[in-house]
């Protein structure tokens, strides 16, 4: 079965809560508790496998995509970008306001150039706010996004997303929060 180490390591996360919002605590979203070498090369094989790599560029947001989007550009050999909420101050960079569940930030975008076509990788979608934020810095600049694949989708509103945002969206494995533990749903 696919995915089965992934599926085997959510037994183990934990939620917490930030206000409302339940979030759960997985190796892939957050680098605790520890990241198991054979989890993250399952999937990155399924990222690589689903995506579209006929691209210029791999981009992901701070800060979890990042394990993610540069073992896929060993694997794939595409140079990676990473959205960061950190202001550089480089010619070109494009600031993009990022809203989550949980925070508020801005994400600047530098190294991504009007003509190119980027692949988007992250490691989860719940509100939708950072992927909003991705597409907008890229609507701005002129690059064209060709791909979108997320590790786990943790939201009912992912057609709502994709027709709001005009992409399709792939996610390797949906989950919710249930009586405080993560829950595969199909």
């Amino acid at each position: 079965m696919a995915l089965e180490k992934l599926r085997a390591s959510l037994a183990e996360s934990p939620v917490v809560r930030f206000g409302d919002y339940q979030y759960f605590v997985h190796p892939i979203t957050d680098g605790i508790p520890l990241g198991r070498p054979d989890v993250l090369a399952e999937v990155v094989r399924e990222i690589v496998r689903v995506g579209d790599w006929d691209c210029d560029k791999i981009t992901t947001a701070e800060s979890m995509g990042f394990p993610l989007a540069a073992a896929v550009s060993l694997t794939v050999g595409k140079p990676y970008v990473f959205l960061r909420k950190r202001q550089y101050g480089l010619p070109g960079e494009v600031s993009v306001a990022q809203v989550t569940g949980y925070s508020k930030a801005n994400l600047f975008v530098n190294n991504v150039h009007a003509g190119d076509r980027v692949v988007f990788v992250d490691d989860v979608i719940s509100t939708g706010g950072t992927l909003r934020a991705i597409v907008q810095a890229f609507h701005t600049i002129g690059a064209r996004l060709v791909d979108v694949i997320i590790v786990f989708e943790k939201t009912r509103e992912k057609e709502r997303f994709e027709r709001e945002l005009g992409i399709r969206i792939k996610t390797l494995m949906k989950v919710d929060v249930v009586d405080g533990k993560v829950v595969e749903r199909g």
